[in-house]
Protein backbone atom coordinates (compact mmCIF):
# COMPACT_ATOMS: atom_id res chain seq x y z
CA UNK A 1 0.00 0.00 0.00
CA UNK A 2 3.15 2.07 0.94
CA UNK A 3 4.63 1.64 -2.43
CA UNK A 4 1.31 2.04 -4.30
CA UNK A 5 1.02 5.69 -2.45
CA UNK A 6 4.65 6.64 -3.12
CA UNK A 7 4.31 5.51 -7.20
CA UNK A 8 1.12 7.85 -7.43
CA UNK A 9 2.59 10.38 -5.25
CA UNK A 10 5.49 10.74 -7.51
CA UNK A 11 3.90 10.51 -10.98
CA UNK A 12 1.83 13.27 -9.39
CA UNK A 13 4.84 15.13 -8.78
CA UNK A 14 6.53 14.81 -11.94
CA UNK A 15 3.35 15.51 -13.95
CA UNK A 16 2.93 19.20 -11.97
CA UNK A 17 6.55 19.88 -12.44
CA UNK A 18 6.34 19.04 -15.90
CA UNK A 19 3.55 20.94 -16.59
CA UNK A 20 4.33 24.14 -14.64
CA UNK A 21 8.04 24.31 -17.30
CA UNK A 22 6.28 23.07 -20.42
CA UNK A 23 5.57 24.97 -23.88
CA UNK A 24 2.22 26.92 -23.91
CA UNK A 25 0.43 26.91 -27.54
CA UNK A 26 -1.42 29.55 -28.33
CA UNK A 27 -3.35 30.43 -31.55
CA UNK A 28 -1.15 27.10 -33.21
CA UNK A 29 2.30 29.00 -31.79
CA UNK A 30 4.15 26.53 -29.94
CA UNK A 31 6.48 29.45 -27.43
CA UNK A 32 9.66 27.04 -25.58
CA UNK A 33 9.32 26.63 -22.22
CA UNK A 34 12.65 27.81 -21.51
CA UNK A 35 14.80 31.09 -23.25
CA UNK A 36 18.03 31.88 -23.17
CA UNK A 37 21.62 30.60 -22.66
CA UNK A 38 24.30 29.61 -20.18
CA UNK A 39 23.99 31.48 -17.67
CA UNK A 40 20.78 33.47 -18.61
CA UNK A 41 18.02 30.91 -18.90
CA UNK A 42 14.17 31.65 -18.02
CA UNK A 43 11.29 30.10 -17.72
CA UNK A 44 7.67 30.90 -19.93
CA UNK A 45 6.00 32.23 -17.47
CA UNK A 46 2.87 32.81 -19.37
CA UNK A 47 1.60 33.54 -22.79
CA UNK A 48 -1.42 35.23 -24.73
CA UNK A 49 -2.47 37.20 -27.59
CA UNK A 50 -2.08 40.81 -28.13
CA UNK A 51 -5.94 42.24 -29.21
CA UNK A 52 -5.96 45.65 -30.86
CA UNK A 53 -9.14 46.58 -32.67
CA UNK A 54 -10.32 43.01 -32.81
CA UNK A 55 -7.69 41.73 -34.25
CA UNK A 56 -4.96 39.63 -33.05
CA UNK A 57 -1.53 40.53 -34.11
CA UNK A 58 1.16 38.92 -32.03
CA UNK A 59 1.66 36.28 -29.22
CA UNK A 60 3.39 37.67 -26.17
CA UNK A 61 5.43 35.37 -24.07
CA UNK A 62 6.68 36.73 -20.57
CA UNK A 63 10.36 34.66 -19.69
CA UNK A 64 11.39 34.71 -15.77
CA UNK A 65 14.17 33.27 -13.19
CA UNK A 66 11.08 32.08 -11.20
CA UNK A 67 7.32 32.40 -12.10
CA UNK A 68 5.04 34.76 -10.52
CA UNK A 69 1.64 35.97 -10.76
CA UNK A 70 2.39 39.29 -9.12
CA UNK A 71 3.13 42.32 -11.59
CA UNK A 72 5.61 44.74 -10.35
CA UNK A 73 7.93 41.74 -9.04
CA UNK A 74 8.17 41.55 -12.39
CA UNK A 75 7.83 45.30 -13.18
CA UNK A 76 10.71 46.10 -10.20
CA UNK A 77 13.24 43.19 -10.60
CA UNK A 78 16.48 43.58 -11.46
CA UNK A 79 16.75 39.76 -12.77
CA UNK A 80 17.19 38.57 -16.30
CA UNK A 81 13.77 38.27 -18.03
CA UNK A 82 12.81 38.28 -21.45
CA UNK A 83 8.96 38.93 -23.62
CA UNK A 84 8.60 36.91 -26.84
CA UNK A 85 6.46 38.65 -29.45
CA UNK A 86 5.61 36.70 -32.56
CA UNK A 87 3.89 38.42 -35.06
CA UNK A 88 0.54 36.50 -36.40
CA UNK A 89 -0.89 38.98 -38.48
CA UNK A 90 -0.02 40.36 -41.92
CA UNK A 91 -1.68 43.58 -40.89
CA UNK A 92 1.24 44.05 -38.37
CA UNK A 93 3.61 46.86 -40.34
CA UNK A 94 6.74 48.59 -39.23
CA UNK A 95 5.26 51.88 -38.71
CA UNK A 96 1.92 50.16 -36.64
CA UNK A 97 4.31 48.07 -34.07
CA UNK A 98 6.48 50.72 -33.86
CA UNK A 99 3.36 52.54 -32.95
CA UNK A 100 2.13 50.06 -30.74
CA UNK A 101 5.11 50.23 -28.66
CA UNK A 102 5.12 53.99 -28.01
CA UNK A 103 1.72 53.53 -27.12
CA UNK A 104 2.65 50.99 -24.18
CA UNK A 105 5.36 53.80 -23.14
CA UNK A 106 3.09 56.02 -22.83
CA UNK A 107 0.66 53.44 -20.72
CA UNK A 108 3.67 52.40 -18.81
CA UNK A 109 4.82 55.46 -17.71
CA UNK A 110 1.51 57.48 -17.07
CA UNK A 111 2.17 59.64 -20.12
CA UNK A 112 5.54 61.24 -19.38
CA UNK A 113 7.68 59.62 -21.96
CA UNK A 114 9.89 62.90 -22.64
CA UNK A 115 12.60 61.75 -19.86
CA UNK A 116 12.77 58.58 -21.86
CA UNK A 117 12.18 59.67 -25.59
CA UNK A 118 15.59 58.73 -26.41
CA UNK A 119 15.36 55.38 -25.25
CA UNK A 120 12.12 55.03 -26.69
CA UNK A 121 13.44 55.77 -30.04
CA UNK A 122 16.33 53.38 -29.87
CA UNK A 123 13.86 50.48 -29.09
CA UNK A 124 11.44 51.86 -31.77
CA UNK A 125 14.64 50.88 -34.27
CA UNK A 126 14.20 46.92 -33.77
CA UNK A 127 10.78 47.16 -35.36
CA UNK A 128 11.12 50.07 -38.33
CA UNK A 129 14.79 48.32 -39.15
CA UNK A 130 13.30 46.09 -41.78
CA UNK A 131 9.95 44.37 -42.95
CA UNK A 132 7.93 42.93 -40.71
CA UNK A 133 6.37 39.48 -41.73
CA UNK A 134 3.82 36.89 -40.28
CA UNK A 135 6.63 34.64 -38.35
CA UNK A 136 8.64 37.11 -37.43
CA UNK A 137 9.55 36.78 -33.51
CA UNK A 138 11.42 39.66 -31.18
CA UNK A 139 12.56 38.82 -28.09
CA UNK A 140 12.96 41.53 -25.79
CA UNK A 141 16.10 40.98 -23.16
CA UNK A 142 16.89 42.29 -19.38
CA UNK A 143 20.06 41.37 -18.22
CA UNK A 144 20.84 42.82 -14.50
CA UNK A 145 24.36 45.00 -14.79
CA UNK A 146 23.36 45.56 -18.94
CA UNK A 147 20.01 46.95 -19.75
CA UNK A 148 17.91 45.90 -22.71
CA UNK A 149 18.49 44.18 -25.80
CA UNK A 150 16.75 42.74 -28.64
CA UNK A 151 17.09 40.32 -30.86
CA UNK A 152 14.90 39.66 -34.35
CA UNK A 153 14.19 35.77 -36.10
CA UNK A 154 17.27 35.03 -33.09
CA UNK A 155 19.41 37.53 -34.78
CA UNK A 156 20.64 40.33 -32.63
CA UNK A 157 19.45 44.04 -33.19
CA UNK A 158 21.88 46.50 -33.13
CA UNK A 159 20.50 48.31 -29.26
CA UNK A 160 21.73 48.18 -25.85
CA UNK A 161 19.82 50.05 -23.09
CA UNK A 162 21.18 50.16 -20.03
CA UNK A 163 19.24 50.66 -16.47
CA UNK A 164 16.93 49.25 -14.44
CA UNK A 165 14.19 52.13 -14.36
CA UNK A 166 13.80 51.63 -18.41
CA UNK A 167 13.57 48.24 -18.14
CA UNK A 168 10.65 48.80 -15.56
CA UNK A 169 8.85 50.93 -18.49
CA UNK A 170 9.45 48.33 -20.80
CA UNK A 171 7.93 45.45 -19.20
CA UNK A 172 5.38 47.48 -17.69
CA UNK A 173 4.31 48.21 -21.27
CA UNK A 174 2.61 44.49 -20.88
CA UNK A 175 2.56 44.31 -17.06
CA UNK A 176 1.68 47.60 -15.42
CA UNK A 177 -1.43 48.56 -14.28
CA UNK A 178 -3.03 49.95 -17.81
CA UNK A 179 -1.10 47.66 -19.89
CA UNK A 180 -1.60 47.80 -23.63
CA UNK A 181 -3.66 45.02 -23.33
CA UNK A 182 -5.41 43.59 -20.10
CA UNK A 183 -6.12 40.11 -20.79
CA UNK A 184 -2.67 39.40 -22.43
CA UNK A 185 -1.31 40.90 -19.23
CA UNK A 186 -3.12 38.03 -17.15
CA UNK A 187 -2.04 35.55 -19.69
CA UNK A 188 1.88 36.66 -19.30
CA UNK A 189 1.49 36.06 -15.47
CA UNK A 190 0.08 32.77 -15.83
CA UNK A 191 -3.75 33.85 -14.51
Amino acid sequence: MKKRFFCVSLLAFLLISNYNFSQIKVQGVTLPAKLGKEDKVCVLNGAGVRNKYFMNVYIAGLYVTAKTTNPNEVINADKPMAVRLQIISALVTQDRMAESIVEGFQKSTKGNTKPIQKEIDIIVKIFKSEPIKVGDVFDIWYTPGIGITATKNSKKCDILIPGLQFKKYTFGIWLCEDPVDDILKDKMLGL
